[in-house]
């Protein structure tokens, strides 16, 4: 629809797309989008009130746009941006990670760094300009990184322990590798461009003489802070100045709803009594258990449940991707995507990094969509874990539906979404995992006991989170929570802990997107009866794209009316 209303909606699309792509470059690498990669980012609390206030002005001018003059398309391109340009504005003003330094990837700018510019793809000059523009600024943002800490800690907003001594270790973990082997000298190496090898040649003096002491520095900000930062009994956000405040806002962000930290403290103790007497079911039948804390024992403790190889890890992972694309088109709209591409995760990064994630392809098709697992120390992982996280990051989960997105024709600041719709999109991969077992993808019973230790994982960190961040708890008591009441070992959970200190409110977005998924879905089939088509409701739930839980139950409800008018 060409109106003028229509216009303005299109060009204050491509201001959150820049505004917010300019103050986050990595996580546009992450999704493909290359344009941003000759960025380094400026964590100076100047960019991030420049983008909080740019963001607000999107936010206020798309609300203020008349519903009238846009067709339905428009409408939801309108709701998305109000929805999108109102949360990323409060996460530039609270700019909660810049009161909890860390190694975690996404929410940590080192981290994002770390896990981004090895990413990146040179397949011309044009991008070999852009890595080498960006390596050229990485010292002088690890800097600046370091002085937004140490002005922050001024302030009252200290970091916390852990996170520092966590950030430190990744930072002394790089600068111990040799030159050669650093990761973010891996685009030159297998860079496509003529002049190869004085491109090699060029990122290495500049990693050795300007990245790695910005990191040093950074390191040596970051030792600084040691003795006031916050203990492990204050690790919630709410112990800094505007914390709490800042909470509220990102847990908004983050499950694109209006529930209270207390709201979702609550669902997460009702899925966790739910989950119980699931795994009652398959534990008696598998191990004669029906006491789930005796089940969670068993799958912690027993060593035959873990893996002897890394190639054990990858296998797994091959074919339940397998399984999944055989029977894909019986259940989801037929869309051609490429395959999804399968690789381990550097070494350096595994041990701070989750079971896996996934990377989307490139726009220019440089960079297949891939999965990328963790395979490190193969003894420390479970057999039964790993089919529900192929099915949550490959297909139908984040594979299938981020590289549909790619593809629909909506806007562009639309089709390119991970953190910035989180409830869609995590609540995507988690609803994978239980259609998985819908569609009996599953290989046996122990693998589908292991999506529902990974379910209480996930209802666990509604209660934690909440727990930790709006209620005081400290970090102990959220481990033991999470050592109760799934089958995780006591390495997993802390990570896991950690993470959720790091990044308050993100771990939400799962088991609350989830749920209104499930809602939907089960709504549809009450209503529609035998005219009920599973294939429809998710062409209807992925025809959009990732939007606002909001927006997806909005279209449903069309998709419904219309398929109760057909009959």
């Amino acid at each position: 629809m060409t109106t003028d209303t229509a216009t303005r909606l299109h060009a204050l699309g491509e201001r959150y797309f820049v505004a917010q792509h300019t103050y986050d470059p990595y996580n546009a690498t992450l999704l493909g989008i290359t344009e941003f990669d000759h960025l380094p980012g400026d964590p100076s609390l100047t960019a991030s009130e420049r983008a909080a206030a740019e963001l607000d002005t999107v936010a206020q001018e798309a609300a203020a746009l008349p519903g009238e003059d846009l067709d339905e398309a428009g409408r939801i391109d309108r709701d998305v941006l109000v929805a999108l340009a109102r949360g990323a504005a409060d996460d530039a003003r609270y700019a909660l990670w810049a009161a909890n330094a860390s190694a975690k990837g996404y929410v940590s700018r080192q981290g994002l760094v770390f896990q981004a510019v090895p990413a990146m793809t040179v397949p011309d000059t044009a991008a070999a300009e852009r890595y080498s523009a960006r390596l050229a600024g990485l010292g002088a943002m690890f800097v600046a990184l370091g002085e937004r800490y140490a002005d922050e800690a001024a302030g009252g907003r200290v970091p916390t322990r852990m996170g520092v001594l966590h950030a430190v270790e990744q930072l002394e973990g790089y600068l111990a590798l040799p030159l050669a082997e650093d990761p973010l000298l891996e685009p030159a190496h297998t860079s496509k461009v003529a002049e190869a090898s004085s491109l090699v040649a060029q990122s290495e003096d500049l990693v050795a003489q300007s990245v790695r002491p910005g990191m040093a520095a950074l390191a040596e900000a970051l030792r600084a802070l040691l003795p006031v930062a916050r203990d492990d009994e204050h690790v919630g956000i709410s112990e800094v100045p505007g914390g709490s405040e800042g909470y509220v806002a990102a847990v908004a962000r983050h499950t694109t709803t209006d529930l209270t930290p207390d709201e979702v403290h609550r669902i997460g103790l009702e899925e966790l009594e739910g989950i119980r007497a699931e795994a009652a079911e398959i534990g008696d039948r598998l191990f004669g258990l029906r006491d789930f804390t005796a089940i969670a024992t068993r799958l912690r403790d027993d060593p035959a449940l873990r893996f002897r190889s890394s190639d054990e890890i990858m296998a797994v992972a091959h074919d339940a991707l397998a399984r999944a694309e055989a029977v894909r088109d019986q259940y989801f709209p037929a869309d051609d995507i490429t395959d999804c591409a399968i690789e381990p995760i550097n070494e350096v990064d595994a041990a701070s990094s989750a079971l896996g994630f996934y990377r989307p392809p490139a726009v220019d098709g440089s960079r297949p969509g891939t999965f990328c697992i963790n395979a490190s120390a193969p003894e420390t992982h479970y057999r039964y874990e790993y089919e529900a996280l192929t099915f949550h990051e490959s297909v139908p989960g984040h594979h299938m539906q981020l590289a549909m997105a790619q593809r629909l024709d909506i806007p562009r600041y639309r089709r390119h979404l991970d953190v910035e719709a989180c409830s869609f999109n995590e609540g995507w991969g988690l609803y994978s995992e239980q259609f998985a077992d819908d569609a009996g993808l599953y290989s046996d019973d122990l693998s589908r006991l292991g999506m529902l230790s990974m379910r209480a994982v996930r209802a666990c960190r509604l209660v934690v989170d909440t727990g930790m961040h709006a209620f005081g708890w400290s970090r102990e008591r959220a481990v033991q929570f999470m050592l109760d009441n799934t089958a995780t070992t006591d390495e997993h959970v802390r990570s896991e802990v950690d993470r959720y200190i790091a990044w308050p409110g993100q771990a939400l977005a799962y088991m609350i997107g989830r749920r209104e998924m499930l809602r939907l879905r089960t709504g549809a089939r009450e209503a529609l009866g035998d005219a009920f088509s599973i294939r429809d409701f998710h062409a209807t739930v992925l025809g959009n794209g990732a939007v606002p839980l909001t927006v997806l139950a909005d279209a449903v409800t069309r998709w419904q009316q219309h398929a109760t008018a057909a009959v």
